[in-house]
This record gives structure tokens, sequence and C-alpha cells, in this order.
């Protein structure tokens, strides 16, 4: 098995390891609430909007005939559900007050979707052909090059049902809501 397959396999699990350490963690915590909670939650809520977004031009998932995602953010980047997960990780470990934990998620993020990634391209272009790698010349994998205006709008007839997807993705946020109850709790 390659390395690629194994990451791709295994990478919710992956990506959850400096979560699950920022969750149980209190070493060199930042107590500014005003600086904490407005960035923390800023920067998950964005990364849940993107996966929203993208959730309504990617059918995985939501039992629908499967096709190549190109409309709305995949017109802009190949991969937004993983940069919103990585948005998303980085506002629970912001969340955490454990800022010196983020450029260790960051860098995990990026290992784990990068290898993800590979291997997912390696699949894509196998089962799509000449449509995807035409795909991977036009649309950039991380950073997009310009900001397509045309066609990257929300799919209405998805928009509930993407949303009713990605609820799950609040409980993320849960055991840092819990480590602070906890923290304030044996202060006092």
């Amino acid at each position: 098995m390659t390395a690629p397959k194994l990451v791709y396999q295994y990478r919710g699990v992956l990506v959850s390891l400096p979560l699950v350490f920022a969750a149980v963690c209190f070493y060199h915590e930042v107590e500014d609430y005003w600086l904490i909670w407005p960035l923390g939650v800023t920067t998950f809520v964005f990364g849940l909007l993107l996966r929203i977004w993208a959730r309504q031009h990617c059918t995985y998932r939501q039992e629908i005939t499967k096709h190549l995602a190109a409309s709305g953010p995949y017109l802009l980047v190949r991969n937004p559900l993983y940069i919103g997960n990585t948005l998303m990780c980085l506002g629970a470990v912001v969340l955490s007050e454990l800022l010196w934990l983020v450029p260790i998620t960051l860098l995990n993020c990026v290992l784990v979707y990068s290898l993800t990634v590979r291997y997912e391209e390696e699949r894509l272009s196998l089962r799509y052909g000449e449509a995807y790698r035409r795909y991977m010349l036009e649309v950039p994998r991380w950073f997009p090059r310009s900001m397509h205006l045309k066609n990257i709008g929300l799919n209405k007839g998805f928009f509930w049902k993407s949303v009713v997807t990605e609820i799950p993705c609040l409980l993320i946020l849960f055991p840092y809501i819990i480590k602070e109850v906890v923290e304030r709790w044996v202060e006092h």
C-alpha cells in the first residue's frame, strides 16, 4: 500500500491528532477571550461555510448521481472541502487557547491533505479521464489564480441538504467548549 493511499484511508484520524491534543492540553494557554473567541469562531465558521458551499456543488455523500464537480468553489480551487476542513481545524485549535499549536496544526493539515489529494487525483483521473486532466490544468489545487465570477454561486437545489450534511462539523467545537467550562469550574 502506498503512503498516499494509507494517508487517504486514515485522513480523518491523522488530521484530528492536533485537535485531540488541544482538547486536553492546558500548557501555555492564551487567556485573551476578546482575541480567542472572535478569531476562533470566525475561522471555524468560514471553513464551515466553505464546506457548505462546496457540498452544494459536490454530490459525494448526498446519495445523488456522482459527477465531476466543476462549479461553485470548484471553479476557484480543486479542493475546497479540504481547505474548509483546515480552516475549521485552525479555528478549533484557536478556541482551545493553544495559539502555539496553530502552526503545527496547519502543517499537519497541509501534509495529510497533500498526500490525500495525490491519491484522489490519480483515482479521479482514471474515473473521469481527459475531462479531469483538463480540469487539473485549468483549476489550481489550493490557491486560486483568479476569481472566476460566473457559475460560482449557490446551488439552491442542494442548499439545505448541504447544510444538513455539514451540521455534524459543529461537534468539533464541543470538546473546546467543555474544556473552557471545566477550566472555569476548576478555577472557582
